[in-house]
């Protein structure tokens, strides 16, 4: 999480980090990179956890959307609750802010 904090400061630093906790880790600054102070790596900790945590709800999602892509082929009627259903999972992810709203997330029921 540390790399991911410091990317989302610099996106191209070049670093190399020791450890997993931020007060005892070892950083270490390459080809003439910018060193970013702890608490501003550790101040991004919340929106690295939050990416982490809708990469998996978008990832559940996009099953659930797979699992039901057959009803959408040409040979087929997609019926109003399918594509209800459908619509809501492309929605799901609607004015989430933060990792615990993210892990939160009901799924609605499959027709």
């Amino acid at each position: 999480m540390i790399i991911e904090a410091i990317l989302k400061i610099n996106p191209n630093a070049e670093v190399t980090v020791r450890g997993d906790d931020i007060n005892t880790c070892e950083i270490t600054w390459h080809n003439g990179t910018t060193p970013i102070p702890k608490t501003d790596i550790e101040a991004q900790f919340p929106a690295v956890e939050l990416d982490n945590a809708m990469q998996d709800l978008r990832a559940k999602r996009n099953k659930l959307l797979q699992d039901t892509d057959f009803y959408g082929m040409s040979d087929n009627t997609m019926s109003s609750d399918m594509t209800t259903y459908r619509q809501a999972l492309r929605d799901i992810t609607e004015g989430i802010t933060t990792k615990e709203q993210a892990q939160s997330v009901v799924f609605p029921s499959k027709p």
